[in-house]
């Protein structure tokens, strides 16, 4: 059976499902986009992976790769590999110096492992036939890329993003220290950006 490649478009706060979040995987020189919905938990270890932040302590995919690492184990790649009643099935396909084996996975944990290990995405035709949304051209495509990230920024930003524009630069950084050590890194993901913005004028 023919993988298609997957890549992260955006992690979104998901409209149909209350305290849920929803990574947009595009597929790699396609218009189909696959959304699949996933929790806080698993979208702030993704996220916090994507933006390179570095937590004070290990995650638990953070620990996953570190052991993964320290016992000599690769991530080749992941795939998702069935769609049952809406739930998405992956596994990890890992290699060690002697052996190549799979791994049943939830679809959010290959996905924050993926990321970590800079490993391809991959899922199957029938799967994105049944679950894709197809984009008509690069312009619609553009502008739906663009309402999911800022679907990311308004959600992330709750407790306020006019409120990020009204503190100092000092107000920001030690807010932005104290949502990390609260492991809130969605919301540090938008305190930083507010960070940069004000940097780069």
């Amino acid at each position: 059976m023919k993988k298609i490649e997957l890549e992260i478009v955006a992690l979104s706060h998901s409209i149909t499902q209350t305290h849920s979040y929803a990574v947009v995987l595009g597929e790699v020189n396609g218009l189909r986009r696959l959304p699949i919905v996933i929790g806080g938990f698993e979208a702030q270890a993704i996220a916090v992976a994507l933006e390179k932040m570095q937590p004070s302590r290990p995650l638990t995919h953070d620990l996953m790769k570190n052991f993964m690492n320290a016992f000599a184990i690769d991530l080749n790649e992941i795939i998702i590999c069935d769609l049952q009643e809406g739930i998405f099935f992956s596994k990890l396909v890992c290699s060690s110096e002697n052996d190549t084996i799979e791994i049943d996975s939830r679809t959010s944990d290959a996905i924050a492992l993926a990321v970590r290990f800079g490993c391809p995405i991959y899922t199957y035709e029938n799967i994105i036939e049944s679950a894709g949304i197809l984009m008509e051209d690069t312009t619609s495509t553009g502008k739906k890329k663009k309402s999911k990230q800022e679907a990311v920024v308004e959600e992330s930003g709750r407790t306020g993003s006019e409120d990020l524009k009204t503190m100092t630069l000092e107000e920001l950084n030690n807010l932005l220290t104290e949502v990390l050590d609260g492991e809130d890194y969605i919301r540090a993901i938008a305190i930083r950006d507010e960070i940069n913005s004000r940097r780069k004028k």
